[in-house]
C-alpha cells in the first residue's frame, strides 16, 4: 500500500498507471481467501463429523487452531498481508493441518486414543502449527502497524521539510 502510495508520487510507472490499466491483485487475494475459508470449513466439518472416532483433546486443539485462521482471515481481509504471509496461511490451511489430520483419521481405532504414541505425534504437530499460527498473527498486525508509522513519518518528511511546519497544526 504504502509502495504504491509513494510510487505514484515519485513517479513509479505502476503506481502512475491508471487504476483500470492495474491488474486486479486484490480479486486474487479475495479469490485465495474465499478457497482458504472453505478449506476451513471442511476441516471443521471433517473433525466434528469424526468426532466419535478422535480423542477430545485432538477435536480440540483442531478446532482451536481454526478459530485462529478463520479471525486471522478476516483480519488479513482487512488489513491486508504480504506475499509470504499469504502463502503460509494457506500452506497451513490446505496441506499442514488437514494432511496429518486426514493421516491420523486412516490410522486404526487402537491406535486413536489419549495414550497412543499416535496421538502424541499428532499432538505435537498440532501445537507446533498453533505456535506458527499465533506467529503469523503477530506478524501480520504488526506489519500494519510498521506501515502506519512507515506512512506517518513519510508525511512529515513530505510536509515538514527543513523544520517549516504547516500553519494551523
Amino acid at each position: 500500500m504504502v509502495a504504491k502510495f509513494l510510487g505514484s508520487l515519485f513517479g513509479n510507472a505502476a503506481g502512475a498507471r491508471s487504476v483500470a490499466e492495474q491488474p486486479e491483485a486484490s480479486d486474487t487475494v479475495e479469490d485465495e481467501l474465499a478457497v482458504a475459508e472453505t478449506a476451513l470449513r471442511e476441516l471443521r466439518r471433517t473433525v466434528l463429523g469424526n468426532g466419535a472416532e478422535l480423542p477430545t483433546i485432538v477435536v480440540s486443539q483442531v478446532l482451536q487452531l481454526v478459530d485462529v485462521l478463520r479471525t486471522l482471515i478476516g483480519y488479513i481481509r482487512r488489513s491486508g498481508a504480504s506475499t509470504e504471509q499469504h502463502v503460509l496461511l494457506s500452506a497451513v490451511i490446505t496441506d499442514y493441518v488437514p494432511v496429518p489430520v486426514g493421516a491420523y483419521l486412516m490410522l486404526p481405532a487402537s491406535s486413536r486414543n489419549d495414550q497412543s504414541s499416535e496421538t502424541a505425534v499428532l499432538l505435537e504437530q498440532l501445537d507446533t502449527l498453533y505456535s506458527t499460527v499465533k506467529n503469523l498473527d503477530r506478524q501480520v498486525r504488526t506489519g500494519a502497524k510498521t506501515e502506519l508509522a512507515i506512512h506517518g513519518q513519510f508525511l512529515k518528511d513530505k510536509f515538514n521539510i527543513e523544520g517549516l511546519e504547516l500553519e494551523g497544526r
